[in-house]
């Protein structure tokens, strides 16, 4: 075999991926969905209808009726911990008696995915050199499943929230 043309492990060690990668793509993600949601374009779809005549908006799904204060108003969202609503220390609202929903969607059925993950690493000021410590914490969630839409019909679909 060829070692000039194969693949070496160390380039394959090379390729995958790093912490500053992670956290740059996880910071690029957030602020794509951020650029997203504020740009009108989670308003209402429609279905595609060749003839154009009884076009139908289709089912957006519906927040969950909890909501947790947050810096431009409320989210209708837990914090992660226990689906039982027992204290958790990354829950900085304490108990909650109806239990926490992973998802954030209303009459959801389906798979829900969730990471709560804290970071830390040094930066450093590239003019000064002077170095500080630093977090970054993400709490990240995706669902798969079906739904009962905004229109009262059930649909199926996948989320993220970021």
């Amino acid at each position: 075999m060829n070692d000039e043309k194969s693949i070496s492990w160390k380039k394959l060690q090379e390729r995958w991926l790093t912490r500053r990668n992670l956290i740059r793509g996880a910071a690029g993600t957030a602020a794509g969905a951020g650029l997203l949601l504020g740009s009108g374009l989670r308003s209402s779809a429609l279905a595609d209808d060749e003839d154009n005549e009884g076009k139908e908006a289709c089912g957006l799904p519906l927040p969950l009726p909890h909501t947790t204060a947050g810096p431009f108003g409320p989210l209708h969202f837990y914090f992660p911990g226990p689906i039982d609503g027992s204290a958790a220390a990354t829950d900085g609202t304490g108990t909650h008696a109806e239990g926490r929903d992973p998802s954030t969607i209303a009459n959801f059925e389906g798979f829900v995915g969730q990471v709560d993950l804290t970071f830390s690493g040094t930066g450093m000021d590239t003019k000064t050199g002077a170095t500080a410590p630093y977090q970054f914490h993400t709490d990240t969630r995706f669902m798969k499943g079906t739904f009962i839409g905004s229109d009262e019909r059930k649909r199926h679909g996948a989320f993220a929230f970021i």
